[in-house]
């Protein structure tokens, strides 16, 4: 069923400014300027009010009262909450997976990761690394039969994307064979191996989580190329 123009157009502004939030290219913190924003969308308030509505309820703005809303902060602990989360979420994934996925779907997110991990490293940026492993994840969950894992890795990833974009800048070969281990315990039906080692995977680091977002507040304010790589995608 095609959906009326307006609920399209509506969605478009939605991906756009979702796009701008999740990559900083707001800036974290400040005040979202809806006139201003409007004229740099070219759109009307209406719809880009609508769609602010609908990213402070996903956590990527904050509404403050009768002033509209700001961006969220980069900030530490609720970078840690959103980990901690995630790899709750996931362990439970693949202890389902393990249950429920065939060979032929474990062969398929195999033959996937090996994929990614021989993928030519031509983006010094770490852009499409990125994309992989997101892929990777977002697979992964859906081998749980459960679409909730799915919907809950997919919102988790936007809401970190640009920490662990960050993050990913010297992590490629150690990334997909950590993936491709997991996989392995995944095909041995090796419940506790595989969630002990998807939870070191998506941990690792946290320890530093704190240069890691000192190094995003200097990408954010010299150059950003995650959301310029996002945003030529959204427009």
């Amino acid at each position: 069923m095609n959906l009326p123009a307006s609920i399209r157009a509506a969605d478009r502004i939605y991906d756009r400014v979702k796009a701008m939030a999740c990559t900083y290219r707001l800036s974290p913190g400040g005040r979202v300027n809806e006139v201003e924003l409007a004229r740099q969308l070219g759109v009307s308030r209406t719809p880009l009010r609508e769609a602010l509505n609908r990213l402070a309820s996903e956590g990527f703005l904050v509404p403050t009262m009768n002033k509209g809303y700001h961006v969220r902060a980069l900030d530490p602990a609720e970078v840690l909450a959103l980990y901690e989360f995630r790899a709750a979420i996931e362990v439970g994934g693949v202890q389902l997976a393990c249950e429920r996925a065939t060979d032929a779907e474990l062969d398929g997110l195999e033959a996937f990761a090996l994929a990614s991990r021989d993928a030519p490293d031509e983006d010094a940026q770490a852009l499409r690394l990125l994309e992989l492993d997101e892929q990777f994840h977002e697979r992964l969950a859906g081998l749980s039969g459960n679409d909730e894992f799915v919907r809950a890795v997919c919102a988790t990833n936007e809401r970190i994307r640009f920490v662990r974009w960050i993050d990913m800048k010297d992590r490629r070969a150690g990334t997909q064979n950590e993936h491709l281990a997991i996989v392995r315990h995944l095909r041995q039906r090796d419940a506790a191996m595989a969630g002990t080692l998807i939870r070191q995977h998506i941990s690792r680091r946290l320890d530093q989580i704190t240069e890691v977002i000192r190094i995003g507040y200097g990408e954010i304010y010299t150059g950003n190329a995650l959301a310029a790589h996002v945003l030529d995608g959204a427009a």
